[in-house]
């Protein structure tokens, strides 16, 4: 796989297993399985996020309720047909399972990746700014990987005006959030949205120059070294 593919979509997170892995599709030979990830946040409360893993790893590795375990990966999408429309459904991508690490931090994603829609804008009735970006990630086989992310604050008026096609490097954690969505006039859903939740942005000359820093780094080489 190209290096800066690899490089360019990064994840770790360390959680407890909340649902016995179920079969979800093959590839190659290959069979991949589904479940979900409790992901404590600062706050005491959690994100529960979804992963997918291989039977691979399932083998030398235990996935059952109730673990702990930490994940390396990538936080990857894909389209779930809906009637004449698609929906963007986003997972966790495992690369590796280990041991948990209960001392590092649980949630970490660096995404290196091209604003494919103007940013969309907003304050909220408390005067509190935000900012929507949607980000496609390159991946292997002439995919991407569409990541929405949000951005609080002075990062949020930083990159309101910024155009389509600009390349941006962010940092930040993998988010669930709650929200009810209109079916009808008279009918709606409740559904649960998942979004990178940006603390810290670089776009153009700065990116390699950050990049070229993290290669020294013993977590860039932790990451970058799965294969």
């Amino acid at each position: 796989m190209n290096y800066e593919q690899m490089s360019n979509n990064r994840l770790y997170l360390t959680g407890t297993v909340v649902e016995t892995p179920v079969y979800s599709h093959e590839v190659c030979g290959e069979e991949f399985y589904e479940t979900k990830l409790s992901v404590p946040r600062l706050s005491g409360q959690e994100d529960i996020i979804p992963l997918t893993v291989s039977d691979r790893l399932l083998n030398r590795a235990e996935v059952q309720p109730g673990k702990k375990i930490s994940i390396y990966g990538q936080f990857r999408s894909y389209n779930k047909p809906e009637g004449e429309h698609s929906r963007l459904l986003l997972t966790a991508f495992a690369r590796d399972i280990l041991p948990a690490d209960d001392d590092g931090n649980p949630n970490v994603i660096e995404i290196l990746g091209y604003i494919c829609k103007p940013p969309v804008y907003r304050t909220t009735p408390f005067k509190r700014e935000i900012c929507d970006v949607l980000l496609a990630v390159n991946r292997a086989y002439n995919k991407s990987d569409y990541i929405p992310c949000i951005m609080w604050g002075r990062n949020a008026r930083f990159i309101k005006d910024m155009p389509v096609g600009e390349r941006l490097w962010v940092t930040g954690r993998v988010q669930s959030r709650v929200y009810t969505k209109c079916i009808s006039e008279n009918e709606s859903e409740e559904r649960v949205a998942y979004e990178v939740s940006v603390s810290k942005i670089l776009v153009g000359n700065k990116i390699e120059e950050e990049l070229l820093e993290e290669n020294k780094s013993d977590y860039y080489s932790k990451i970058s070294d799965i294969s």
